[in-house]
């Protein structure tokens, strides 16, 4: 894991709804890299938790979020690990989102 020296923004349908230069890029195994961008920097406007969760054995427990677009909702797009596991501590009050829901730009 590391800090990501360049800009991220997240939009859907063109509202952006996360815009930050403090994501943390996390690689694991043969999986493209995941952007997990503080929760602080996404328009928590937007944002309802849902009783969804599911286990990372590397992780831990993730929660998750759906996100209020123009276009209606998109349920459990978004996932975080409140109290992740000591190896990806850093993670804790960050956020990611599925890249094929939404619109990922880096640079």
């Amino acid at each position: 894991m590391e800090k990501n020296p360049e800009r991220v923004t997240v939009r859907v349908g063109g509202q952006v709804v996360a815009d930050t230069t403090s994501a943390l890029v996390l690689q694991e195994s043969n999986y493209p890299p995941v952007q997990y961008i503080p929760l602080a920097d996404v328009d928590q406007s937007l944002l309802t938790a849902t009783d969804t969760s599911t286990y990372c054995p590397f992780k831990g427990d993730a929660s998750y979020y759906s996100l209020s677009t123009p276009d209606g909702e998109l349920t459990d797009v978004i996932w975080t690990y409140r109290t992740p596991y000591e190896a990806v501590a850093p993670i804790a009050e960050h956020v990611a989102l599925y890249a094929n829901k939404v619109e990922i730009t880096v640079g």
